[in-house]
């Protein structure tokens, strides 16, 4: 294969991504238009940086400021079709729409005290601008988000209108449309309540430290450290794409966008050595994935958590953190066998980047971790999203420029003159200094080294990025306000207890196939909005704690991504590895076979999430859970050491199954199983150990 086909171009990426993800599928703008858009997304980030950190504003203005720039932008951004995608122009309908939806944005700041004065009683004119603001939010999320959601959030405001014409314990006694638009757009209930604040707060400034990350170069850096640390193991090239993965889901709150980014490289480097299409794909399919579930930095619908469930983000990072490591440590298992399996070796020595060259860049790093410290020591997330942005462009000055040597000298005078002051005046403090110092430190680096530039494309890409989000949260939030309206959540979740007949498991069951149902085609965030509203009462009902009820759900959402007939990640995989959809869905869904086991782990065993645990019961759970994807990996695939035979694969899963299932009889059953496997794969066929069974040596096909 020739050097220009080892990564995919930036321009397939883009067609990739405009393919399989709705957010991505913007208008390519030039000249003066392309200028405008330019400003007001820079102005976007601006205005957030400033509300939630010097002047918060009360929550109604921020909150319908915060859609009103979603509105106009996504009118400016994204076509109504796809085929209406003309470059470098703007249909004059999409003007109007963008300004109406200006408009929109603008009616709570404007009327703010009249408003609160009338206490719900509406004029006419607040009627039909309630009413324009349902209908502009409806087609935004169609544009920026998909049908899926819209249609939801549109059948969800029938059911309000209709609630008298409802079949059975459906029925209720409707809400009329006065009331309909003013719960919609005038309370804090529905377009304008809890999933627009997550995403008008912390979400948005997440998605800012993500777009600075990016432009340090830490992306590619991923793919280095990787290639590094997993390229010349067995199957090194599906390793590195598990390991890369893991990282880039910091930095990409999308699965799709995650898949492309790193599958551009490892997916054609998988190829290469032998792997089958399918395997490639769906390999960077379920890793990326994954990529949503590993703290510290989650999927977005992470951040809703903290308002739904009242816990800080830190304890629900903690919380995730064990059932990650296990997910990836259960696709890590199932391509170490596929590779064992078929004979694929790790990645030469002439194809490895140079380690010394590598682990010189390791500072990148330092956001990361020091976003891991901001958010464990206490600090509000807000906070600590704002420190981690400072952090990242502190550790951008420490790459290869004019003046670095002269940031250091600057930050250390600045620290300590701080430090000075505030004992002579009686009012140090160590965090102020440490940040005036930061804060100088890179307006110093603007005017020398030019990062300013940077700087201002960070804040307009983060503002690009969370256009979809703005999106699916004010749509979810219309489904949430007809929920709290007409007590839809509570009926249905009793609805569900019911048809289980009250059997946890078989609950649990029906929540998973409501989340992998919605979540096909609709974004994480809308999917857990949803689900939590209505499927995680439902086991909060049979006395399962909020956060196993809610992880439950958000797990579920994220794996929709991989999961057949509609498995967008995996689409797109498929999109950069040639390979026919369905089946690198398939084989995506197999390899993250863990993902679809450890949410049911963590609800029957909480500890499994840190919650009134001991670091031996702990232990103990991790060991079993992880002998238990190795029995169940080894049956799937049908090698461990050797080829399993019929028998022996069905022992394997049956084991493994039973020590993924909490309880001392089922782990005394399930060691005994892996035991008895252990000791058949060299007793019987000994002369078989660590022969592959298919031998790919060869190039894949073009």
């Amino acid at each position: 294969m020739s050097k220009k086909d080892e990564t995919l171009s930036t321009e397939k990426q883009q067609e990739i991504m405009q393919k399989y993800d709705p957010e991505s599928s913007v208008r390519e703008l030039t000249g003066l238009l392309a200028k405008i858009v330019f400003f007001i997304l820079l102005a976007f980030s601006i205005y957030q940086l400033y509300t939630t950190t010097l002047n918060p504003l009360p929550a109604q203005i921020h909150r319908s400021i915060h859609v009103g720039f979603g509105l106009v932008l996504i009118f400016l951004l994204f076509p109504a079709t796809k085929k209406n995608r003309i470059k470098g122009k703007i249909a004059w309908y999409d003007l109007v729409l963008a300004i109406l939806g200006f408009g929109v944005g603008a009616y709570w700041p404007l009327f703010y005290e009249d408003i609160i004065t009338r206490a719900g009683d509406m004029t006419t004119l607040d009627f039909y601008v309630g009413l324009l603001a349902v209908l502009l939010v409806l087609e935004a999320t169609r544009r920026a988000v998909g049908l899926p959601i819209t249609i939801i959030a549109a059948l969800f405001l029938v059911y309000a209108y209709w609630g008298r014409q409802m079949p059975g314990f459906l029925i209720h006694r409707g809400v009329n449309l006065d009331s309909l638009v003013q719960s919609m757009f005038f309370t804090t209930e529905g377009i304008l309540g809890t999933p627009i604040a997550v995403s008008s707060t912390f979400i948005f400034l997440f998605l800012l430290f993500g777009a600075f990350l990016v432009k340090t170069g830490v992306g590619q850096y991923f793919n280095d450290l990787a290639v590094t640390l997993a390229g010349k193991r067995t199957g090194g090239p599906a390793k590195v794409a598990i390991f890369s993965s893991a990282l880039q889901g910091t930095i990409s709150g999308s699965s799709v966008a995650n898949v492309v980014t790193s599958g551009s490289f490892t997916i054609p480097m998988m190829k290469r050595l032998g792997y089958r299409r399918e395997f490639a794909g769906g390999v960077e399919a379920a890793a990326s994935t994954g990529g949503q579930l590993m703290p510290p930095i989650m999927g977005a619908a992470a951040f809703l958590m903290i308002e739904f469930i009242g816990m800080d983000y830190w304890s629900i990072a903690k919380a995730a953190a064990i059932p990650a490591l296990l997910y990836f440590t259960g696709v890590w298992i199932m391509t170490h066998f596929e590779a064992k399996r078929t004979g694929l070796s790790g990645l030469s020595d002439d194809q490895m980047p140079d380690r010394k060259e590598v682990f010189k860049k390791i500072y990148l790093l330092l956001p990361i971790v020091a976003i891991v410290f901001y958010l464990s020591s206490g600090l509000s997330v807000m906070r600590a999203a704002i420190y981690g942005i400072l952090t990242t462009i502190l550790v951008g000055m420490m790459r290869e420029e004019k003046f670095r040597k002269i940031y250091p000298i600057v930050f250390g005078v600045v620290a300590v003159g701080m430090g000075l002051y505030g004992s002579l005046t009686g009012g140090f403090s160590a965090t102020s200094s440490l940040v005036t110092a930061t804060i100088v430190t890179i307006l110093v680096s603007y005017l020398f080294d030019g990062n300013f530039k940077e700087s201002i494309e960070a804040l307009v890409d983060g503002a690009r990025t969370a256009l979809g989000v703005v999106a699916a949260t004010a749509a979810a939030g219309i489904i949430v306000g007809v929920v709290t309206k007409t007590g839809l959540g509570l009926k249905l979740a009793n609805s569900l207890v019911s048809l289980a007949n009250g059997e946890i498991l078989l609950t649990l069951f029906f929540t998973m196939l409501a989340a992998i149902i919605l979540g096909m085609g609709s974004p994480t965030t809308a999917n857990y909005i949803i689900t939590s509203t209505i499927a995680a009462p439902a086991l909060i009902l049979l006395g399962i704690a909020d956060l196993p009820a809610h992880m439950f759900v958000f797990y579920f959402g994220i794996v929709a991504d991989i999961t057949p007939p509609v498995a967008l990640a995996a689409f797109a995989a498929s999109g950069v590895a040639s390979s026919e959809p369905i089946r690198t869905g398939v084989n995506a869904a197999k390899l993250a076979i863990a993902a679809f086991i450890i949410p049911y782990m963590f609800v029957l065993e909480p500890k499994l999430l840190m919650i009134d645990t001991t670091t031996t019961e702990l232990l103990w759970i991790i060991f079993t859970a992880i002998c238990g994807m190795l029995a169940i990996g080894a049956g799937l695939i049908g090698y461990w050491f050797r080829e399993l035979m019929w028998f022996e694969r069905i022992i394997s899963l049956a084991g493994g199954l039973t020590l993924i299932y909490p309880g001392g009889y089922s782990d005394v059953i399930g060691l005994s199983a892996f035991a008895l496997i252990l000791g058949l794969q060299f007793l019987l066929k000994r002369d078989k150990l660590g022969v592959p069974v298919e031998r790919r040596g060869r190039k894949a096909r073009a």
